[in-house]
């Protein structure tokens, strides 16, 4: 069977998969009445879309076509802040404003839900799937490494893989292409802090070359048949899997032969912590896929932005070599040296608002809850779209327009609570955002005070969302060695 045959078979059998998941759904919407009976209140206005499909391949077309902003703005305008659709068969609420944010983020009503296809790859007792004990004792094994002290003493290291990485993949070439060379960078830098495989090339190599492949099942139709994506994508997952269990068997020898400690690495940690090996397991994959794939993302829109406006990036760059102006040739940087890139980051917080790296929060109503007006039904999804307030006027004026000041004081203190939520909010605050910062940190002063680049003939910077913004040509620039400190 070839591969277009395959495709075809699972999108008929995911057809019929749906026709039948959604017969409890039709039944809700032919036999329930329009509101809660108790308290009086409606359901959300708006509507469910297409039978069986709902609003999923509108939405996805307009996520490809990278014009899911205005698809959403235009549902905003004709329903309001608070309106109904169905998205993968589930009825679902999409929010807008920051006081939809800060619901999504602190309510008690709303959980986390991932889709079949998530669960299918990565697992189905991550971080993201856990709750109230048993979610605080896996988030405290990981802040542990992801904590300030702890990331203080890793930036040596990072250095060291990003001048690595630079040497190997981008010195010596004419052209490279920004979003498969940091996805390689910020893997390996994980790879080294988090599970301490610095020196082991061929497991972090298999790891590597699995985890991309198992990235792309995410989102894809969770129907198992030959060929398909979803098949392809599950096998990899398998195989990643093998290679992680092998990873905690080798921790696990070392811990009983009195060689590592807690404090080594996340693996060694989660053992010594008492977490199930399949546990260890879900949250690894989850992990490795967590802090590579949206910190390797911000980089290569960072470049972007710096490559489209020229006055950010002379600024940016004379905030580097300032600092590489006052180390010794060689000489790693030091967390000192981090806290002067003030400008660089406010740059980077500037990306983000305007490129966010997820696309939205997804929760789902674990009781009847209201909102806006509006019942939300019990098991109902809930849903926002983080560039409705990012790329709101009444919030940040002009906002087409890139303006790292935003983020300087003082006008950073002036950003009204849950307006800016590249890193979410509330008890499930991102704890890999530090970690972002400074590895983006060292990255960008890296190429920048070595680098000069223009993006390549034939690439023009577009991107689209797939669930993560992915540019074209995985941003292809044309890059020329440069020497500033002379």
């Amino acid at each position: 069977m070839d591969a277009d045959s395959a495709t075809m078979v699972a999108a008929t059998l995911a057809i019929l998969v749906a026709f039948v998941a959604s017969v409890p759904l039709l039944y809700r919407l032919l036999f329930t009445g329009a509101g809660d009976k108790t308290t009086g209140k409606p359901l959300p206005p708006g509507s469910f879309g297409l039978p069986v499909v709902g609003h999923t391949l509108s939405l996805l077309r307009a996520l490809r076509a990278n014009t899911a902003e205005e698809w959403l703005r235009r549902r905003a305008a004709a329903y309001g802040p608070v309106s109904r659709m169905s998205l993968f068969r589930r009825p679902t609420a999409f929010l807008v404003g920051p006081a939809a944010n800060k619901f999504l983020f602190t309510s008690p009503a709303l959980t986390t839900v991932n889709s079949e296809s998530f669960s299918r790859m990565v697992g189905r007792r991550t971080l993201r799937d856990v709750a109230g004990d048993d979610h605080a004792r896996v988030r405290a094994m990981m802040v542990q490494f992801l904590k300030l002290d702890a990331i203080k003493r890793h930036v040596a290291a990072m250095d060291a893989e990003v001048r690595r990485h630079l040497d190997t993949h981008w010195s010596g070439r004419a052209a490279v292409a920004v979003m498969p060379s940091m996805k390689s960078l910020t893997f390996d830098v994980m790879c080294t802090v988090l599970f301490k495989l610095g020196s082991d090339a061929a497991v972090r190599e298999e790891l590597s070359t699995e985890f991309q492949k198992l990235a792309r099942g995410i989102w894809a139709v969770p129907v198992n048949v030959p060929f398909s994506t979803f098949s392809r994508c599950l096998a990899a997952s398998r195989r990643g899997r093998r290679a992680v269990a092998a990873v905690i068997e080798e921790r696990r020898d070392k811990l009983r032969r009195g060689e590592s400690s807690p404090t080594d690495d996340v693996v060694t940690n989660m053992l010594a912590g008492g977490l199930p090996d399949e546990e260890i397991t879900d949250n690894i994959i989850f992990l490795m896929i967590a802090a590579h794939d949206t910190t390797a993302a911000l980089i290569t829109f960072l470049l972007r932005q710096l490559d489209a406006n020229q006055d950010a990036y002379a600024k940016v760059l004379q905030e580097q070599v300032e600092i590489a102006q006052s180390k010794a040739p060689g000489e790693a940087l030091s967390w000192d040296d981090l806290t002067r890139m003030k400008y660089t980051w406010a740059a980077a917080m500037e990306t983000l608002r305007l490129i966010p790296t997820s696309f939205s929060i997804l929760r789902k109503a674990v009781y009847d809850v209201e909102h806006g007006g509006s019942v939300i039904p019990r098991g109902w999804n809930v849903m926002n779209a983080m560039t409705m307030t990012h790329w709101d006027p009444a919030i940040f004026p002009d906002p087409g327009r890139f303006d790292p000041a935003r983020f300087e004081e003082p006008s950073a203190a002036a950003i009204p609570p849950f307006s800016f939520v590249p890193f979410g909010g509330g008890a499930r605050f991102c704890p890999g955002n530090e970690f972002a910062r400074v590895e983006t940190l060292v990255a960008v002063h890296h190429v920048v005070t070595r680098f000069r680049w223009k993006l390549a003939a034939g690439c023009d910077g577009s991107f689209s969302r797939f669930p993560m913004p992915y540019p074209s040509q995985g941003l292809l620039i044309n890059v020329e060695p440069i020497d500033p400190l002379h």
